[in-house]
């Protein structure tokens, strides 16, 4: 009679050839690679308002290109809105990405991270009107609300009243509004 071996090959292989989990990796980590250190954390957190195609007509036909609108902010205080253009999307981000930084805003804000009185403003047509709304949270719409939440502000309510709805010209407004914060009594 012949004596049977435990084997030590794996009985389901997974192709990075690791028996940690499903997609491989360390023991208790999440997967990933094993020699790529781990990407720190960005600075800013980003969101993207718009992205667009546009063309530009030239002899041959249309040459296409993409235009997008970014916020940034580190939802502390700094916030910031950029556009860039560019062959393809990433190009985009990268390009509007570095103009939102170039164009970031220090809020004057209160300790509870709310606005310190009511401010308006108005960029091309749109409008915006912002004031503080203590336990009501973040009650505003579209672009404001991406805004707000990116520069960390709290407890605030903003309405656009213009009819606007160009997404670029209400976040400029929204920024606007907010550049003519005063600082917060103490």
């Amino acid at each position: 009679m012949e004596e049977t071996k435990p084997t030590t090959e794996n009985k389901f292989p997974t192709r990075g050839g690791s028996t940690f989990g499903r997609r491989g990796g360390r023991p208790g980590g999440r997967g990933g690679r094993g020699g790529r250190p781990e990407r720190p954390k960005p600075e800013y957190d980003q969101k993207m308002l718009a992205l667009n195609r546009v063309a530009r007509v030239v002899r041959g036909g249309r040459r296409f290109s993409f235009m997008m609108i970014l916020v940034i902010g580190n939802r502390r205080g700094k916030v910031g809105v950029g556009v860039g253009k560019g062959a393809d999307v990433s190009a985009a981000m990268e390009k509007a990405y570095r103009d939102a930084k170039k164009n970031l805003l220090t809020v004057n804000l209160t300790k509870s991270f709310s606005l310190p009185h009511e401010t308006e403003a108005k960029f091309c047509s749109s409008r915006i009107m912002m004031r503080p709304a203590p336990g009501r949270g973040v009650a505003a719409g579209s672009s404001a609300r991406v805004i707000c939440n990116l520069g960390g502000i709290k407890d605030v309510s903003a309405k656009f009243v213009s009819k606007s709805k160009n997404k670029l010209n209400n976040a400029r407004a929204t920024m606007k509004a907010l550049t003519k914060l005063a600082p917060a009594q103490k």
